[in-house]
């Protein structure tokens, strides 16, 4: 199952990437997240674990398994039967930039968990796309 947002930003990719790539800020301009928290410290890697509490959803650890520093990254969480994917994109666009968010949720249990759970990730997803454009043209 998946699921995914995109929004027009006018501003640069640039400006749209520091926002989204400033984690722990979440909170502030999302009401999708409670608290993003860097279990392993440092400036975002592949392998870093991050703690994202949100609403409604059990506190998970996420891995980042890809980064494009200035384009995109990546993060997963799973349990037995069960994988979640979180996309994170910028590129230019005519009018700044595209920002898009895309959330897959895998495996048995997965599929199941996603099915119950549709309407939230919807929601969130939209949460996170017009909070980022919020503060991304605020810059």
């Amino acid at each position: 199952m998946e699921w995914s947002s995109s929004v027009e930003i006018a501003a640069p990719p640039e400006v749209v990437w520091r926002v989204l790539s400033e984690v722990e800020a979440w909170p502030e301009w999302t009401p999708s997240v409670r608290a993003i928290v860097r279990v392993d410290p440092g400036p975002l890697h592949v392998g870093q674990r991050l703690r994202i509490s949100q609403p409604k959803v059990p506190t998970t650890v996420w891995r980042l398994t890809e980064l494009v520093e200035g384009r995109s990254f990546v993060w997963q969480a799973g349990a037995p039967g069960a994988r979640t994917t979180a996309h994170h994109t910028v590129e230019p666009s005519e009018h700044g930039s595209l920002a898009t968010l895309r959330l897959g949720m895998h495996g048995p249990v997965g599929v199941l968990v996603g099915a119950l759970m549709s309407g939230m990730n919807r929601r969130y997803l939209q949460l996170e796309t017009d909070g980022l454009k919020r503060r991304s043209e605020a810059q």
